[in-house]
């Protein structure tokens, strides 16, 4: 699974078909508004491709796994994303979503954002700094759902 690539069974039900996709992943992203503008997005097969500027990495970040966790989406391009503080090279952008100070956890069965901390932080008491790295995502400290990916910030 590269970085981008995300389970395609599982997440928040969005569409019926493929045909509203596109319209109903940017209004998704659109109504969480995590820093992004100019947003466009494709949908084929699957895959989502967004276009637009992002105000930070982490914007970008919160705006791939938004997608990334719709039901029915298998990867993200973000090839023709920019991000405002980098030039638009496309090797600037990529490593800005794999900076060091993020990592990405796929959640898996009998996973609680508690234990995520335990394991990222030595403390299952700093659930709150990943459930606030991904309110975009996890509506509900208290409902996470295998297969969903998260941001944990270091």
């Amino acid at each position: 699974m590269s970085l981008f690539g995300f389970v395609s069974g599982i997440g928040k039900s969005l569409f019926g078909d493929d045909s509203e996709a596109a319209e109903n992943i940017k209004s998704h992203i659109e109504a969480n508004n995590p820093g992004v503008t100019g947003l466009e997005v494709e949908f084929d097969d699957g895959v989502v491709s967004l276009c637009g500027e992002c105000a930070s990495a982490e914007a970008m970040q919160k705006a791939v796994l938004m997608a990334g966790n719709v039901k029915g989406v298998e990867d993200v391009k973000v090839d023709k994303m920019t991000i405002a503080s980098l030039a638009s090279d496309p090797a600037a952008v990529t490593a800005a979503l794999e900076q060091d100070s993020v990592e990405y956890y796929i959640i898996e069965s009998g996973d609680s954002l508690s234990k995520i901390a335990k394991e990222a932080y030595g403390d299952a008491m700093q659930y709150p700094k990943i459930f606030e790295a991904n309110r975009e995502v996890i509506e509900d400290p208290d409902l996470i759902y295998p297969g969903q990916k998260i941001r944990i910030p270091k």
